[in-house]
């Protein structure tokens, strides 16, 4: 069987963009077990609630959803176990003094596979207050307006 190319998504947190203002973002692996996989490929999985942690200089991803792989049997994983990412200590020691003491949080914003690995796109990201949403949704409605209009002119109406 050839080898996979290219990127497959299979989750992405739509969401996060609205809530967080994002200041970086890290790819990271993810250490999964064999039903994991499986049911990844099947592109079933929801980042909505997850988060990950640093804990003794390992990142951790926490309450993300990967249902059980259908065809699995007593081998298969529990839904919203902890799961640990492969970043290098670097980027580990760079992430943690982002969010060490300041009101930094880190989210993920997708779960894709590339060249046939699971990979992560983790954010550090700062929450928006509500009057941010507010403004953030204006501006994606008046950039939206400006284009409708731009595209009448140029047809000619």
């Amino acid at each position: 069987m050839p080898k996979e190319r290219g990127q497959k998504v299979v989750a992405t947190n739509r969401k996060a963009r609205y809530d967080y203002f994002i200041e970086d973002t890290y790819e990271a692996g993810m250490v999964l077990t064999g039903t994991e996989v499986k049911s990844l490929r099947l592109g079933r999985a929801s980042l909505v609630d997850g988060y990950a942690t640093i804990q003794n200089g390992e990142v951790w991803l926490e309450n993300v959803h990967i249902p059980e792989f259908t065809f699995g049997s007593w081998t298969n994983h529990s839904t919203r176990r902890r799961r640990k990412l492969l970043l290098n200590r670097a980027e580990i020691m760079k992430i943690q003094r982002a969010v060490e003491g300041t009101s930094m949080t880190l989210i993920p914003l997708s779960l894709y596979f590339s060249d046939g690995k699971a990979k992560l796109e983790l954010a550090v990201a700062r929450g928006k207050k509500h009057y941010d949403k507010r403004e953030t949704l204006k501006r994606a409605t008046d950039e939206r307006e400006a284009k409708r209009a731009m595209a009448q002119a140029n047809r000619g109406e």
